[in-house]
């Protein structure tokens, strides 16, 4: 028994439910895309397997009629022929309305604030039970991460990246300095003297430091600032800002989502503008589900600036 079920294939029980509808070697081949000649030797080897002739030549001389054990087998076979559809199929199918796939992005706090408020929203209206979940990447071992599923999409740098992913042009963002509405200095530009003279507050990935990339841009130009509070959460920055006489520079994605508690101004220095990347690994390419996330995601970021913000997604 276990030799005769090794022995059949996908096309042997093709042909037998191809010869079941149509009762005729030439129909049954034209439905198989396949010549009568092989279709004869699927047919011996099905009777050879089942040990049956199922099917003689019709009374009428024209197409042939099933034996009783070929009809029998006819439910079970369709029943049988549907399921290896649904299994070859499922990999390719994706319903996010009744999906509970449970998504990882791995981002670092920056894109990820700037991302989540549109992005969930997004995932949510279309998949009321997926579950998503962000992140702290592990920029050494993202990579491997990503091949080995644990996280599905990495969002960082360029220099972030491999050759061993595929990548696309997320955003591109500036920034910008915010201070609380109603600030003692006032509202208007802000000099590169009162930038200095004032205040800072600094958000520190790493924790605990009180000196950054601004930091270094203004040392070329022989100056320094006053950084008094450092947080590690850009989620803080803004209640510490709106509750303080502290100035912030952060992204200006992040900061224009508080403008009802913040004036913004172009900072009165030259900081070079940052490219946000999205990454995720070749094998994953095909998925339904996460070509449907990487959508949402780079569709989440491009409503934020207009069509600029991203690039093409690669396929």
């Amino acid at each position: 028994m276990a030799q005769a079920f090794t022995d059949f294939d996908t096309g042997l029980l093709l042909t037998l439910d191809a010869l079941l509808k149509d009762q005729n070697v030439t129909h049954a081949a034209a439905r198989l895309n396949i010549t009568q000649s092989a279709l004869s030797a699927r047919l011996t080897r099905l009777r050879q397997l089942l040990n049956d002739p199922l099917f003689i030549p019709a009374a009428s001389g024209r197409g042939m009629t099933p034996t009783p054990h070929a009809n029998s087998l006819q439910p079970e076979l369709t029943k049988l022929i549907d399921r290896l559809s649904d299994f070859i199929n499922a990999a390719h199918l994706f319903e996010p309305q009744s999906s509970k796939r449970v998504f990882r992005i791995a981002a670092t706090d920056n894109p990820a604030a700037i991302l989540a408020p549109d992005l969930i929203p997004m995932i949510k209206a279309q998949a009321p039970h997926v579950k998503i979940a962000f992140t702290v990447p592990d920029k050494a071992r993202i990579a491997t991460h990503l091949e080995q599923g644990d996280v599905d999409l990495f969002i960082g740098t360029a220099e972030d990246g491999s050759n061993d992913l595929i990548a696309t042009n997320l955003f591109q963002d500036e920034f910008v300095t915010a201070q609380r509405i109603g600030h003692p200095r006032g509202n208007q530009p802000i000099t590169l003297d009162e930038y200095c003279s004032l205040d800072h507050l600094l958000i520190s990935t790493s924790g605990g430091q009180f000196q950054g990339m601004i930091d270094a841009a203004l040392a070329e130009q022989g100056r320094e600032r006053s950084v008094s509070v450092s947080i590690q959460s850009y989620g803080l920055a803004p209640l510490v800002l709106s509750n303080s006489d502290c100035i912030c520079t952060l992204p200006s994605r992040f900061l224009e989502r508080f403008k009802a508690v913040l004036d913004i101004f172009a900072p009165p220095l030259v900081l070079s503008p940052f490219q946000m990347t999205l990454f995720w690994h070749p094998r994953m390419r095909t998925d339904p589900a996460h070509t449907w996330l990487r959508k949402l995601v780079v569709h989440a970021t491009s409503r934020q600036r207009g069509s600029e913000a991203a690039g093409p997604l690669p396929r």
